[in-house]
């Protein structure tokens, strides 16, 4: 779980019958921690919205262990802003995270240990510097990333290559004001 006004993480541990036990709290790695994927059993890929300022979005990676959450790789930038939602893909190679301020979508890799590298900062692209673009998910055979831009009342979306870059494939307009969520199969 995220805190964004405390800038922390708490992981819940729970026993064999899904009872969840006491909090473990730990600092994010980044200011106002967001979103976040897990890319394994093991690797939690969490997204630092930094206050919405201009450049700094970011995103730290962290393991899972018997006490809690330990961070792998600190803050990595993308140079864009307002990160939001992350998700990643089957492989658990790539995380890709929505910008709201700036209306792009940042390809992460994720190696073996868990660690991060910024792939492409603007591996897919809505509407150029357009605010908007938040919540996310691949399609259940993860061949299309589609994106929701609430603020536009359109869904992008885009074709998932072997090598994890992005293709546009369109989108649609006309979603409700009211739009909110987004999942995909």
């Amino acid at each position: 779980m995220t805190q964004r006004g405390t800038n922390s993480l708490l992981s819940f541990p729970a026993d064999q019958s899904g009872v969840l036990g006491d909090p473990r709290e730990i600092a994010s790695s980044g200011q106002t921690p967001y979103g976040f994927t897990f890319t394994d059993d093991q690797t939690l890929v969490v997204t630092e919205a930094f206050g919405a300022q201009v450049g700094k979005a970011a995103a730290s990676s962290y393991r899972l262990t018997g006490q809690g959450l330990v961070p792998v790789s600190r803050s990595v930038g993308n140079g864009r802003s307002a990160i939001c939602w992350a998700v990643s893909d089957s492989s658990g190679r790539f995380v890709y995270a929505t910008n709201f301020a700036d209306g792009a979508v940042s390809r992460y890799e994720v190696r073996a240990d868990g660690s991060l590298t910024l792939a492409d900062a603007t591996a897919g692209t809505a509407v150029d510097a357009h605010p908007g673009l938040r919540d996310e998910d691949l399609s259940g055979d993860g061949r299309y990333l589609y994106a929701v831009d609430a603020d536009a009342h359109r869904i992008f979306g885009w074709h998932v290559g072997a090598d994890g870059r992005l293709t546009s494939v369109g989108s649609r307009n006309g979603l409700p004001d009211s739009v909110a969520g987004l999942a995909a199969n």
